[in-house]
């Protein structure tokens, strides 16, 4: 492959760019973006080699295009790109909702939404823009592919190919099985995160309790530094299954005040062991799941 183009070169874009020049699977990276002082920083960091201006010129020959923007952006960015959109050319995105994300290349592309393939990088920091961008953020990290009926088998290996390239380990999801999973795991958390240092930081004495809020609150809430217009996206792009999870979990935060009322210990401690047990499960499973991929990488 030649040619990438990648609209947003921030922390995912960039990262994305940073890990295929390393492999060296391009020989050009193009950069497309809202801001112009983001796309000179990404030009001076090596992250892209051209800042792409017009859309059918940083089309043309490009083998991939990858959209790294706020899910919000997608459809109008599709939009752009299907007139000049060329046979060869595969599409993928990272945005961390899914569902939403086809419909909007269903609309935008029409007769070339096979060439569009569906995906979303588990991987992700707290920081955002250019600078935050490194070669081995995807390293050991899943990619998770919600490849739609109209793709082919080789459009699909080539967005796979891709992210095998920066390290990254391979799943595949239903869209709608993509965007349950994630409410439970990644949005409902981004939520409760962005809510706690809301709530902090609006009290009258907020100064005094981020003072002594050490590694508990600072590990509790890390992800509530992430991109506040990204995650208002994401929220509202996967309404339905965050709201089924948010009502979830304010039932069992009422249960366990009826128990902290009550003074019951024993239903306290019974709730936090189950968790500490499934938590201790989890990273066990992770840890074994991703070890062998990595020492094969390694190798």
């Amino acid at each position: 492959m030649k040619k990438a183009v990648i609209f947003g070169v921030g922390l995912i874009g960039g990262s994305f760019a940073r890990s295929l020049k390393k492999a060296g699977v391009f020989e050009t990276v193009v950069g497309m973006g809202r801001s112009q002082a983001s796309m000179q920083r990404a030009l001076e960091l090596g992250i892209i080699d051209v800042i792409g201006g017009d859309v059918q010129q940083a089309l043309a020959g490009a083998d991939l295009v990858l959209l790294a923007a706020p899910v919000a952006q997608t459809e109008a960015i599709l939009a752009a790109i299907a007139p000049h959109l060329q046979p060869g050319t595969v599409v993928t995105d990272a945005g961390s909702t899914k569902s939403d994300v086809v419909a909007a290349a269903r609309s935008a592309l029409a007769g070339k939404v096979a060439q569009f393939v569906p995906g979303h990088p588990i991987a992700g920091r707290e920081t955002n823009g250019p600078e935050a961008a490194i070669d081995d953020l995807y390293v050991g990290k899943k990619v998770v592919l919600t490849a739609l009926a109209e793709n082919s088998a080789a459009d699909v290996e080539r967005v796979a190919a891709a992210w095998r390239a920066c390290g990254a380990i391979i799943h595949r999801l239903s869209p709608e099985e993509h965007d349950k999973v994630f409410a439970a795991v990644s949005h409902l958390p981004h939520l409760l995160a962005y809510a706690l240092v809301d709530d902090i930081a609006r009290k009258p004495h907020a100064d005094l309790l981020f003072q002594y809020a050490a590694s508990g609150f600072r590990d509790f809430t890390r992800i509530a530094g992430s991109s506040p217009e990204m995650w208002r996206d994401i929220s509202l792009a996967n309404q339905a299954a965050l709201l089924t999870e948010l009502d979830a979990y304010m039932a069992q935060l009422a249960a366990l005040r009826g128990r902290l009322a009550a003074g019951d210990g024993a239903g306290l401690e019974h709730v936090y062991g189950n968790a500490q047990r499934a938590r201790h499960q989890w990273i066990t499973a992770i840890e074994t799941a991703e070890a062998p991929q990595l020492a094969d990488k390694a190798d």
